[in-house]
């Protein structure tokens, strides 16, 4: 087959979402503290995205008592009075520098503005990306293709395969019904089933030859017989649909803004005075390709 299809599992309908909690209520008490579901998301929020969903999920009550350890161990060094080290003073306040580079760092990401060239350039390096095609094929194996045969179904040369194929061609274009032929004569067990229904897929997703035959094909259109190394296709194309550069602007727009923000940083950087103690912290590296500075 052109590409190994992903196995659905028969659905059955999850449980219901829980309706979300009124954030003003009180879900924790530790000591004189209280924490509302509201402030209980926004600590949330602020995990790593492998651990929010942890918090949030099945493991839900182990976090509130990793929190309420935290909060007690908190609580108790303040009474100590161990919030008045200098090394405590300066990792706060190295902490709170962290929190706040990242709103930045999020803030650039949500108000960077994409310019039009940009976006024109980006959808035009990954216009495979928004070219797609549903279509529906039937397989011929040959003798030595990569995948095992039906048992008890004679192994056919290159002749026979394609002489097979040239003759579902001719079924095809004579009006008859793909369906039956595909369950009929298609090698792909998978997709025979289906009546040869592949689904709909993206370039690159399927072997070059099929691909290139596939996309090239006028929608309700009878390929003729199709090498690979798997055999001979016989393939119609359904429906061939194309994303406009308008459908996918907030997609690309998502993909840029990372780089752009990352860009800015760089821009303050180079703006900024700072001296770094060479002999401490080592020479500058060089970025790929950069040439050596002047001496």
């Amino acid at each position: 087959m052109p590409m190994m299809p992903g196995s659905k599992a028969p659905g059955m309908a999850g449980p219901a979402p829980a309706a979300p909690a009124d954030p003003n209520k009180v879900i924790l008490t530790i000591g004189s503290e209280k924490i509302t579901a509201g402030q209980f998301e926004t600590l949330v929020d602020a995990l790593p995205p492998q651990y929010q969903n942890i918090a949030r999920g099945p493991r839900k009550r182990e976090f509130a008592e990793s929190l309420i350890q935290l909060k007690l161990l908190s609580q108790g060094a303040e009474k100590a009075g161990l919030e008045k080290s200098s090394k405590v003073q300066q990792q706060l306040q190295f902490q709170r520098e962290n929190l706040l580079a990242q709103a930045m760092f999020e803030n650039l990401q949500q108000t960077s503005k994409v310019d039009d060239a940009a976006l024109k350039t980006y959808y035009d390096a990954h216009k495979n990306e928004y070219d797609s095609v549903k279509a529906k094929h039937v397989l011929i194996r040959v003798k030595g293709a990569p995948m095992p045969g039906a048992e008890g179904k004679p192994e056919l040369t290159d002749e026979q395969a394609l002489a097979k194929a040239q003759d579902v061609v001719k079924k095809l274009k004579g009006g008859a019904d793909f369906a039956a032929v595909a369950k009929a004569d298609s090698d792909d067990t998978g997709s025979a089933q289906q009546g040869g229904d592949l689904g709909e897929f993206h370039r690159g997703m399927m072997v070059p030859p099929f691909e290139d035959a596939a996309f090239a094909l006028k929608v309700g259109e009878v390929s003729d017989p199709v090498k690979t190394p798997f055999g001979y296709h016989v393939i119609v194309v359904e429906a061939h649909n194309t994303k406009t550069l308008a459908d996918v602007k907030p997609e690309i727009e998502k993909s840029l803004r990372p780089e752009i923000a990352r860009k800015e940083v760089q821009a303050l950087r180079d703006k900024a005075t700072v001296q770094i103690d060479d002999a401490f912290f080592g020479p500058a590296q060089l970025a790929p390709g950069a040439p050596p500075a002047a001496k």
